[in-house]
């Protein structure tokens, strides 16, 4: 299988040169996505809706791929404010519940101070 690009229609990843997300072979790596809506290029304010909606970015990624979050064999949570771990994990049993990836947590900065998450998954095409 050869390796397709795949975009969320973000000016942004041309600017910067990368992609969404990589399907290459059997796996589908999604590039570090945020809660903002694509379709506004609006980003709410609290935290669990951002991660909500970083989910909702990711799944759509993953469906272009033939993929979906059930296939998830590994995420990455990026989180500005570590005080916010206990309102957000909840939002992870959500999405996560059947596919339950090896995961690591970071506490970190992010490019744009209205971000408070940014999630990364590697998913299986199957």
């Amino acid at each position: 299988m050869s390796r397709q690009l795949i975009s969320s229609g973000s000016k942004f990843e041309a600017e910067a040169c990368y992609s969404r997300a990589v399907l290459d072979g059997d796996l589908v790596f999604v590039s570090g996505t945020t809660g903002f809506d694509y379709s506004t290029m609006t980003i709410s304010a609290d935290v669990v809706e951002q991660t909500r909606q970083t989910f909702r970015n990711i799944e759509a990624a993953l469906q272009k791929a033939g993929s979906s979050l059930k296939d998830a064999v590994r995420v990455t949570y990026y989180v500005v404010n570590a005080d916010d771990w206990p309102k957000i994990y909840p939002v992870f049993k959500e999405f996560l519940a059947e596919s339950r990836p090896a995961s690591t947590a970071l506490i970190c900065g992010l490019i744009d101070p209205r971000m408070k998450i940014e999630i990364e998954i590697t998913a299986r095409k199957r």
